[in-house]
């Protein structure tokens, strides 16, 4: 740990490469803020124990039992700062076209203007810190770095778990390198202008909060908001907001995605990526333990995935984190025994409940809930109670390396060839449990429809039905449809080499609306499908909404699905499928021209092949 005077320097804000342009901007952005001093973070333990005893003793952290929990600490975060804020999210591009139509967008002079206002003095009274980071392993061939400025040590200690994070990759910036700037403040000085002292409270945030992206110049600024993504800048807004404007530029992919290897009961190994929408399952299905003998899953990645095309022509992809951001809810020894493993030691938990005894609990971590808990805002909860007891979004932080279900190539500097590329959401009808795309271009044609419920993990009303495409639509930095079209020019150079792609769905429901397919552990049947497909061993029946298992190709022994069930799980109802058709037509319009012609000709194929299935 470095500590500096803060500097005046004024208040331009000029990032630049190498660096010199970094030492430059940390003095510009702390003449901006002013904050008391200034300090470089290392990322050494001692560091980290120094920060996580300062917030113990400042109430923003509660240390948990260390013989029920060791190493681990609680959160609560402000009741109005709880999840991404979507609405004032924005993606600064200067044509506003190349946001498009999912993005909100704001002229970037403007909105630097605007957020200059807000981050004068907004650091009176606090700490900046610097936190060099490196996404992917340090030196890695698809790794990029950045650093980020904030006056929370909460966001300190968190990225320390989410990233490589500290003095080896500061090390990575030379004279000439390009790192992405990141601004942080929680919005709440603890200095008037007028020199008088405020008292702080646990968790500091701002009524006004403001995310904006720069994909020109690859900034991110983040304003009033402490928590997730708004606050760890290193996730959602580098990793796939301004990566993905970095990866259509250099002709790579930033996705929404998590990584496996799945091992056969014969020894044979395949990496698999998949993108689902947030809180849809993707850290139980990448923290799989298998219900069928054999089967290995092992985690690489349970949320992002950065892929390139590599030197031998294949589709290679890293996990760009080093820790896992989880919802607690619904995680438990039945849905995710692994998570419930890796969290046992070692986490930051936020908005969870907690126990008379100094340990965590939340839906879904047990069948029985304790009689009593202190429930996420720090109130007294009992069963039985109107609210819940951890909030719908509440989470753990943790390092991948403390799951024991990673793979000993997750943090591989060269990434992973990519077997099988997955898409999936949560619908309740009409798409079937599995179907594989023809080929490339109709595997991006199921990426660009993807539809799942909204969750909690963003704010809206939940249940909504909302189409999310490539599972990106939060998170995509720049329009849509070009991303759809950049994917098809990655499949163009990957040719005969692209992964296979497949579409699945655990959630379909009966007409009682009761779940048709167990899930879980279970869907080690549906990747053995898959594998079956990639060595050409399982048969395939091509239905207008694509490829289904044949009759018998789905191993279904030891489950307790009837016939019915079975259909049900599979069956494509043309005058349903033509209705949602529909739909994705109007969804395809909203992006005008820029939607890929080939995208257009895919749907209009699905529309003859219902008609001629009716």
């Amino acid at each position: 740990m470095s500590v500096v005077d803060a500097t005046a320097a004024g208040t331009t804000i000029e990032p630049g490469p190498g660096r010199e342009a970094l030492h430059r901007w940390v003095d510009q952005v702390a003449s901006l803020t002013e904050p008391d001093q200034v300090v470089w973070c290392s990322g050494s333990d001692a560091e980290n124990r120094a920060l996580l005893d300062a917030m113990v003793t400042s109430g923003s952290l509660i240390a948990l039992d260390p013989g029920l929990r060791p190493d681990s600490y609680l959160a609560r975060s402000d009741p109005a700062d709880v999840a991404r804020v979507e609405d004032r999210t924005f993606i600064c591009s200067v044509d506003e076209a190349d946001a498009g139509p999912t993005n909100n967008w704001r002229d970037p002079a403007a909105m630097r203007a605007d957020l200059t206002d807000r981050f004068r003095g907004s650091m009176r009274g606090r700490t900046m810190y610097v936190v060099p980071f490196s996404m992917g392993p340090i030196g890695g061939a698809i790794s990029q770095v950045g650093v980020q400025v904030t006056d929370s040590p909460y966001v300190v200690v968190s990225t320390r778990i989410m990233t490589r994070m500290g003095d080896d990759a500061l090390t990575q910036i030379d004279e000439d390198t390009v790192w992405v700037p990141a601004m942080h403040s929680v919005g709440m000085p603890l200095v008037t202008d007028d020199g008088d002292r405020i008292t702080d409270v646990p968790w500091p945030s701002n009524e006004t909060k403001t995310i904006a992206h720069f994909p020109e110049t690859r900034e991110i600024w983040s304003y009033g908001s402490g928590y997730g993504g708004n606050a760890l800048l290193a996730k959602k807004c580098f990793a796939l907001r301004i990566a993905s404007s970095m990866a259509r530029d250099d002709g790579w992919l930033a996705e929404h995605m998590l990584l496996i290897r799945v091992t056969t009961p014969a020894g044979k190994v395949l990496h698999v990526a998949a993108a689902f929408p947030s809180a849809c399952g993707k850290t139980n299905f990448a923290m799989m333990t298998p219900t069928v003998p054999g089967w290995r899953v092992e985690t690489i990645g349970d949320d992002i995935a950065w892929l390139r095309p590599g030197a031998d022509g294949r589709l290679w992809a890293i996990n760009p984190e080093a820790g896992f951001f989880g919802v607690a809810p619904g995680t438990g020894p039945d849905t995710n025994p692994a998570a419930m493993s890796t969290v046992r030691s070692g986490t930051v938990f936020t908005n969870v409940a907690m126990t008379l005894e100094g340990d965590v609990w939340w839906e879904g971590a047990s069948d029985t809930p304790p009689r009593h808990l202190i429930d996420w805002r720090g109130q007294p909860w009992e069963p039985g109670s109107a609210t819940p007891a951890a909030h719908p979004n509440a989470r753990f932080t943790v390092a991948a390396e403390r799951c024991p279900t990673i793979s000993d190539d997750w943090d591989s500097p060269d990434g992973v060839p990519i077997d099988a590329i997955v898409f999936g959401g949560r619908r309740a009808s009409n798409v079937p449990l599995v179907a594989e795309a023809e080929d490339w271009e109709h595997g991006v044609f199921f990426g660009s429809t993807i539809s799942s419920e909204q969750t909690a993990a963003a704010e809206g009303p939940v249940g909504e039905l909302r189409l999310d495409p490539f599972a990106m639509q939060p998170f995509c930095g720049y329009n849509m449809a070009d991303h759809w079209a950049h994917w098809l020019r990655v499949g163009d150079r990957l040719g005969t080499k692209a992964p296979r792609v497949f579409r699945v769905n655990w959630f379909r429901k009966s007409t009682d609306g009761d779940y048709l397919w167990p899930g879980f552990g279970e869907n080690v049947r549906v990747l053995e499908w898959i594998a079956g497909r990639l060595d050409g061993s399982a048969d395939v029946r091509w239905s207008p909404v694509g490829g289904l298992p044949g009759v018998g190709d789905l191993d279904l022994d030891g489950l307790d699905l009837d016939g019915f069930a079975l259909d049900a799980l599979f069956a494509v109802d043309p005058a349903a499928w033509t209705d949602e058709a529909e739909q994705l037509r109007e969804h395809f319009d909203r992006f005008g021209s820029r939607v890929p012609a080939r995208l257009r000709a895919r749907l209009d194929q699905l529309v003859r092949r219902l008609e001629e299935a009716a």
